[in-house]
C-alpha cells in the first residue's frame, strides 16, 4: 500500500541499526582530537550526551508510568499497555536521531555555535521570551491545523493518536513529516537566542532537558499535580499544563492542543471545559482504592537476571519471551540492590485481572524473587508476605487469588477470608497429562511425591498407566499408593534410580534433572516437565515439552508482557488455573493437596472460556 511522502522514516528498515547513525559524530570526534586544534569535538560530544541523557529520561518516566502499584490509583485512562501499542511505538526515539542530525547540520550552518560559554543569563531570558512568544503558539496553530486537515491527520499525525493509553514514549511516536516541522519550532528558542549572541552550553542542555521533562508529565498517563496547587493560584492552570488535560487530547482530539501552556487553548476556544473537574476528581481521589480487580497473581521470577522481565523496567524487553541478553548486565548489580531491599522490606507484589464487559483485562505486574524460596531460613519470612498479601487482596475485595504454592496454611489461619486462595496446580496436573498420547502404557515420574506428581501419578493409574515413581521415601510412595482404587494400586511403581526408566520413552520431570540423569533415557524419549527452572536441552536425540502452559483468549485486553519464557498471550498453567476458578465463580479454596477428581472439571472449564492447550495451537 501506497504511502504518503515523508510519512516514513528513512532509516525505517534499518531496525536496531539505526543507532550507527550516530556513527559519523563519534567520527568526527575522534578526528577532532586528533587535529587538536579543531573546535569540533566539543559541540558533537554535546550532542551524543544528550541523547543520551534524553532516551534515559524518557525511559525513566516510562518506568514510572508502568509502576502500577505506585500509579494505579492515579490513573487516568485506565485500560493496560498491550502489545499492538509497544510495538507501535518500538521506535519511538527515531526523533531523538533526527534532533542530532539536525543539530550537527546547525553548528555548520550557524557559526555562533562555536565556542559558547558555560552560562549566559541573557540567553535563559531570551530563550524564555521566545518560548511562550513563538513556540508556543505556533506550535499550537501546526498542531491544530495537523488536527483539522483531513490529509494531514490520515497520513501523518494520525499515527501518534494510534496509541490508546499515553506513555512517555507516545510523545516521541510520530511520523518523519510532523517530527521534522515541530522539531523545527521548538528549535526557535535556541536558534533564537544564538543569533541574540546570548546562547550558552546550559541553556541548550536546560531547554532540552525541561522539554523532554515536560512532554514526558503530560503523557506519563498518572496524574501528578495537585488539585490544590491550581486552587491556591488559579493562573498556573493556564501555565502548565497536567496530564489529565493532555490525556483528554487523545481522548477528544478536538481539544486541548496546547504545548505546554493551557492559555493558547483558551484563546483559541479549544480548551476542553472537562479539564479541571477530571484533574480535581483524580488528584481528590488519589487515596482511595480505585477498581478492584478481580483476580490477582501472585507473581515470582526465577533469578536477578530474569527480575528485569517485567514492564516497569523495559517495556519492549517485556513483550518477548525471556531470554538473557548482555546489553543487561551492567543492570545486573543495580536489580540485586534492589532484589536485597525488595527483601528488607518485605514487599510481595501481584498480578492483577479485572473483567469488564465480558473481556479479561491485565492492570498491574511486579515480581517476586523465586529463588528465595529454596533458602531454608528464608521460608517463614516468605510464608508472612504470602500472608500479607492474600489479606491485602481481601482487604481491598478481590475475589480470588492464584498461587503458586499449597496456601493451606493461609486459608487455616484465615477461615473467615472472603478471597478465593487458588494454587491453579490442578489445571497445571490437567495440562500435562493432556499432553500425554492416549496409548501411553508406561511413564517415568521425578519429583513423583510432590502435590502435582502425587496427583499426575494417581490420575495415570486410574488410566491403566503404569507408572514409574522414583522416589527414596517408601512411607511417601506408599501412602500415595493407598489412595488409589485398589484394582489400580498395582499400576503405581517405586523406583529408586534413573536406570530404571532406560526403557521408557514418556518421562515427566518434576525435579530439576541433570544431562547426566537424562542420559539413562532411551533414543526418543519426550520429556514432559513442570519444573522451574525448565530442564536443560542436553540430549538431540531427545524431545522436550515446555513449562505447562495455556493461551489466554484473544479478547484479552492489555495484556503487553511475556510470562518468563513463554510467547505473547501464554501464562503458566497455574496462572491460568487461578482465572478459571474466577471466571467460574467458583467459591471454593484451591489449596493443599489436588483433587483428582477435578482434573477433568477444571480443564474442560478452561476450554470453554477459551483458554487453550498451547499444544494444539
Amino acid at each position: 500500500m501506497a504511502v504518503a511522502p515523508l510519512s516514513a522514516w528513512p532509516w525505517e528498515n534499518l531496525g536496531f541499526y539505526k543507532y550507527l547513525l550516530y556513527g559519523p559524530l563519534v567520527g568526527k570526534i575522534v578526528y577532532s582530537r586528533m587535529q587538536e586544534e579543531s573546535p569540533d569535538e566539543t559541540w558533537f560530544l554535546y550532542i551524543l550526551i544528550i541523547s543520551m541523557l534524553r532516551g534515559i529520561i524518557y525511559l525513566l518516566w516510562n518506568v514510572y508510568s508502568n509502576m502500577l502499584f505506585l500509579t494505579r490509583n492515579r490513573r487516568i485512562i485506565q485500560k493496560g499497555i498491550d502489545f499492538k501499542q509497544i510495538d507501535t511505538e518500538w521506535d519511538w526515539d527515531n526523533f531523538i536521531i533526527l534532533q542530532a542530525l539536525m543539530a550537527s547540520m546547525a553548528y555548520y550552518m550557524f557559526p555562533f555555535f562555536e565556542n559558547l560559554p558555560l552560562w549566559n543569563t541573557k540567553g535563559f531570558i531570551a530563550l524564555f521570551i521566545l518560548h511562550v512568544t513563538v513556540t508556543e503558539p505556533l506550535y499550537y496553530f501546526i498542531h491544530r491545523h495537523f488536527h483539522k486537515n483531513h490529509f494531514l491527520f490520515t497520513n501523518y499525525h494520525s499515527f501518534h493518536h494510534s496509541s490508546s493509553v499515553p506513555q512517555a514514549t507516545t510523545a516521541g511516536n510520530g511520523t518523519f513529516l510532523e517530527h521534522v516541522v515541530f522539531s523545527t519550532v521548538t528549535a526557535v528558542p535556541i536558534l533564537g537566542a544564538s543569533v541574540m549572541g546570548y546562547a550558552s552550553t546550559s541553556m541548550i542542555y536546560a531547554y532540552v532537558f525541561v522539554f523532554d521533562f515536560l512532554r514526558c508529565l503530560g503523557h506519563c498517563n498518572a496524574e501528578i499535580i495537585p488539585h490544590k496547587l491550581f486552587k491556591t493560584l488559579p493562573f498556573l492552570r493556564y501555565i502548565l499544563y497536567t496530564p489529565t488535560y493532555h490525556s483528554l487530547h487523545h481522548t477528544e482530539m478536538d481539544t486541548n492542543f496546547c504545548l505546554f501552556m493551557p492559555l493558547f487553548d483558551a484563546l483559541g476556544n479549544t480548551l476542553n471545559s472537562k479539564s479541571w473537574q477530571l484533574h480535581e476528581e483524580i488528584t481528590s481521589s488519589s487515596g482511595n482504592k480505585g477498581r478492584v480487580p478481580d483476580f490477582v497473581f501472585l507473581a515470582h521470577v526465577v533469578d536477578v537476571t530474569s527480575s528485569m522481565h517485567v514492564p516497569c523496567f523495559l517495556r519492549s524487553m517485556a513483550s518477548l519471551p525471556f531470554q538473557t541478553r548482555l546489553f543487561l548486565l551492567p543492570c545486573w548489580p543495580v536489580a540485586f540492590v534492589i532484589m536485597l531491599m525488595m527483601w528488607a522490606w518485605s514487599k510481595t507484589f501481584l498480578v492483577s485481572f479485572y473483567f469488564l464487559r465480558g473481556r479479561l483485562h491485565q492492570t498491574w505486574a511486579v515480581p517476586r524473587y523465586g529463588f528465595q524460596y529454596f533458602l531454608p531460613f528464608a521460608r517463614d519470612g516468605i510464608n508472612k508476605q504470602i500472608e500479607e498479601a492474600i489479606l491485602r487482596a481481601d482487604r481491598i475485595g478481590v475475589k480470588n487469588e492464584s498461587l503458586n504454592g499449597g496456601g493451606t496454611l493461609f486459608v487455616n489461619k484465615h477461615p473467615n477470608l472472603r478471597v478465593r486462595v487458588v494454587h491453579g496446580n490442578t489445571l497445571t496436573a490437567a495440562v500435562i497429562l493432556n499432553e500425554i498420547p492416549k496409548d501411553v502404557k508406561e511413564v517415568f515420574l521425578t519429583g513423583a511425591t510432590s502435590k502435582l506428581g502425587r496427583a499426575i501419578a494417581l490420575y495415570l493409574c486410574q488410566r491403566k498407566v503404569r507408572v514409574m515413581m522414583l522416589t527414596l521415601s517408601t512411607e511417601r510412595f506408599q501412602n500415595i499408593q493407598k489412595e488409589a482404587p485398589v484394582e489400580c494400586q498395582n499400576y503405581l511403581v517405586q523406583v529408586t534410580k534413573y536406570q530404571a526408566a532406560q526403557n521408557c520413552k514418556t518421562w515427566i520431570v518434576g525435579k530439576w534433572i541433570t544431562p547426566r540423569e537424562q542420559s539413562w533415557a532411551p533414543s526418543g524419549t519426550h520429556f514432559h516437565q513442570f519444573v522451574v527452572p525448565p530442564i536443560l536441552h542436553f540430549r538431540r536425540d531427545c524431545t522436550y515439552g515446555d513449562l505447562a502452559a495455556m493461551r489466554l483468549p484473544d479478547d484479552v485486553e492489555g495484556l503487553g508482557s511475556c510470562e518468563y519464557t513463554m510467547d505473547r498471550g501464554v501464562v503458566h498453567a497455574c496462572h491460568a488455573g487461578g482465572v478459571v476458578h474466577s471466571l467460574e465463580g467458583w467459591t471454593h479454596h484451591e489449596v493443599g493437596a489436588l483433587d483428582v477428581d477435578k482434573i477433568d472439571l477444571v480443564w474442560k472449564a478452561a476450554l470453554k472460556h477459551g483458554i487453550r492447550p498451547v499444544s494444539s495451537l
